[in-house]
């Protein structure tokens, strides 16, 4: 075997190809900047300066570093965590530069907070005034979203080759939910086709938005942000300053960037029959269906007319099922049952595959499952039954994941709340907090609900925050195996 290379037993972590794609994905981080640069030249801001300058850095370190050659191609799913996991540290450090030496946010972990729950597609802010900063501020955050929606390592593939087959291991590090299966043979395919399914998306909304009357900046901003179910608003009003069509709009494609790609691949093929028959879709519209009516029913009062209710239901189920954080309206004044229903659909989140947060449907009708399974075992325990996903049976492996998943979520989960409650807050603000961090949704409830920020949080809460928001979107593993010391041990 090739020296530096090895397994998880008996040899050693290939470094050279952590580094390798460590590299290109600071290179492309440069790149991206060179947009907002563009963006502020174009509106003649000081910021824009600042924006050149660091994607100019980030261009040549990402150069320096890849330009030592790989001893080996060769790399296993270990590699592909911790690749993964550095891939999103270093872009999230990166990104909160450009805040920094602008000025426009001071405070370094201040920016790295407001850069992360960007890349995270978070949506939470430390930012009392979003719009005092520069355009393009405003537009990195937006991009930043959009970045961090599909993945920067897909888009890194979808470009360029990386190892081969091997790459595959990145894609199940970043693919959101439970499994990730390839569209086509070849993992580069894949990755084109799913880059290519949600820049049509995104286009296509940056349409309709400027049909009906947003500007070309306030357009392509709201649609990076929905694509991304980033929720990273450039109005202080979030939604709620736009009329109640472009919010519909915005609604629809809330919720169609929460379905997992595959249906839309399906689609695309016209295999519409077993688009419809998904089962993990299928739920996901059958659970935001019953948020919708019952927050429509108990928040009546709330509002003037049942038109008017279901209209503010629909797009703030719509905005934390799909863990996007746009609102229209304060739900911290709607009535404790809808604020405890938005909480539960908060930990749901959207589709496997898709860009959407939270533990995924698809991973909460396997639990379930197994839990239905468990019952009819005591019930009747020579019957065996085989839990099945869209008819076809779930390995056991696949459970096991699902299993552990769940665990690692609320130790992760548990022991974050305990650190962020030496803030002394009320019980809403601490959980809700958490809660949207590690299910990268954005506004929570109490002081960090629509109304509110994340900037009244201590230092330590906000690096808390900032590994929860970073823990969720790589589904908890890749984060929690930095941290692991078999990670990184030699083994004889």
């Amino acid at each position: 075997m090739t020296s530096g290379i090895f397994w998880i037993r008996g040899r050693v972590m290939n470094y050279s190809i952590v580094r390798h794609v460590v590299a290109w994905v600071i290179f492309f981080a440069g790149v991206f900047m060179l947009l907002p640069f563009l963006v502020g030249l174009y509106y003649r801001e000081e910021a824009a300066l600042v924006y050149l300058i660091t994607g100019a850095v980030c261009i040549v370190i990402g150069l320096i570093a890849k330009a030592k050659p790989v001893k080996s191609k060769v790399f296993y799913a270990k590699e592909g965590f911790v690749a993964t996991a550095l891939c999103w540290i270093f872009f999230g450090l990166a990104g909160a530069v450009p805040f920094v030496l602008s000025g426009e946010i001071p405070f370094y972990i201040d920016a790295l907070f407001e850069s992360v729950s960007g890349f995270t597609t978070t949506g939470a802010s430390i930012l009392n005034d979003v719009e005092a900063l520069s355009h393009a501020s405003l537009f990195w955050r937006s991009l930043l979203n959009w970045i961090g929606g599909m993945g920067i390592l897909i888009f890194v593939m979808a470009v360029m080759p990386l190892a081969g087959s091997y790459n595959m291991h990145l894609m199940r590090a970043e693919s959101p939910g439970p499994s990730v299966g390839k569209l086509f043979p070849r993992v580069k395919q894949t990755a084109l086709m799913l880059y290519g399914m949600y820049i049509v998306l995104t286009a296509i909304q940056i349409i309709l938005l400027r049909i009906f009357g947003l500007s070309n900046f306030q357009a392509v901003a709201t649609s990076f942000s929905t694509a991304a179910t980033g929720g990273f608003g450039i109005l202080n009003t979030s939604a709620a300053s736009f009329t109640p069509a472009v919010q519909n709009i915005i609604t629809v494609f809330m919720i169609l960037f929460a379905v997992n790609f595959n249906v839309f691949f399906l689609i695309v093929m016209r295999k519409l029959k077993m688009a419809v028959k998904n089962e993990e879709v299928r739920y996901y519209f059958i659970i935001y269906g019953s948020a919708v009516a019952l927050i429509t029913i108990n928040a009546l009062h709330c509002f003037q007319s049942v038109r008017e209710a279901l209209h503010h239901s629909a797009f703030t189920v719509a905005s934390i099922m799909s863990t996007t954080g746009f609102s229209t309206v304060d739900y911290g004044q709607w009535p404790m049952f809808s604020q405890i229903l938005l909480v539960m659909i908060m930990f749901v989140g959207g589709c496997a595959g898709s860009t959407g947060g939270g533990m995924k449907v698809s991973r909460i009708i396997l639990l379930l499952k197994v839990a239905k399974n468990e019952m009819s075992y005591l019930i009747h325990p020579r019957r065996v039954r085989q839990i099945r996903l869209n008819g076809q049976p779930v390995n056991k492996e696949t459970v096991r994941s699902v299993q552990s998943y769940l665990l690692v979520y609320i130790c992760i989960g548990v022991l974050s709340v305990l650190l962020v409650a030496l803030d002394e807050f009320d019980f809403g603000t601490t959980f809700s907090s958490v809660a949207t961090a590690l299910n990268n949704v954005g506004p929570g409830i109490g002081l960090v609900g629509p109304s509110g920020n994340f900037s009244v949080f201590s230092p330590l809460s906000k690096i808390v925050l900032i590994l929860d928001m970073l823990a969720g979107r790589l589904e908890l593993f890749p984060l929690v195996m930095l941290s692991w010391p078999g990670t990184w041990r030699k083994w004889k």
